[in-house]
């Protein structure tokens, strides 16, 4: 998808105040880069894949005020990251496995913020620390941590835009431990009888 120029000018301001939002409640956000045609700008020149981090020494940024975080953005419609293993941690997952296990958490009454992507992924965010290990689905269940980061909404992609399944604000911004996130996995890769019944009453 092609980005115009007087769109990215109207949708940064959005993108800014989402990324001074969540840097307010403790997020480590940080600047990425943003589609242009099928590459990537914002740092030296256009690249192939994104979006990376717009600073190459964006690991000693974490941490960085709100205030500083809302300079960020004050130029281009950077793309929102999150660097994870600083607080919060993303478990992304196929976005079928992820509806069934949204399914399960609900049924069990435990909010978890999740997101998804245009290219057809979920990811449950959730305290740092743990593992997503010991489903069925490990082969394509993965756990970002220390030293990674994952887009946050609503950042850009090349085809559509990164958006919210479950704000943080549902869950009053408290994140629940992997090993919750990894139980709904379980069952939602191994349904009980009754997850039909389930699944019909909360859909």
């Amino acid at each position: 998808m092609e980005w115009s120029d007087s769109w990215r000018g109207a949708f940064r301001i959005e993108l800014r105040a989402e990324a001074v939002n969540l840097a307010w409640h403790g997020w480590p956000v940080l600047p990425g880069t943003y589609p242009a045609g099928e590459q990537w700008a914002g740092r030296d020149g256009v690249e192939d894949d994104g979006p990376t981090p717009v600073h190459h020494d964006w690991q000693e940024r974490i941490g960085t005020k709100a205030e500083q975080v809302a300079t960020w953005w004050t130029g281009h419609s950077y793309s929102i990251l999150l660097a994870t293993g600083h607080g919060v941690d993303a478990i992304e997952v196929p976005a079928d496995l992820g509806r069934r296990a949204a399914v399960e958490l609900r049924a069990t009454g435990i909010p978890v913020p999740i997101v998804a992507t245009p290219a057809g992924r979920w990811m449950f965010l959730v305290a740092s620390g743990g593992s997503a290990a010991g489903t069925d689905a490990d082969a394509d269940v993965r756990h970002y941590g220390k030293g990674e980061y994952v887009p946050l909404p609503p950042s850009p992609c090349d085809v559509g835009v990164v958006h919210w399944r479950v704000k943080p604000q549902i869950c009053a911004w408290q994140l629940p431990h992997a090993s919750v996130v990894r139980e709904a996995l379980v069952q939602a890769v191994n349904p009980t009888a009754d997850y039909g019944l389930v699944a019909a009453d909360r859909s």
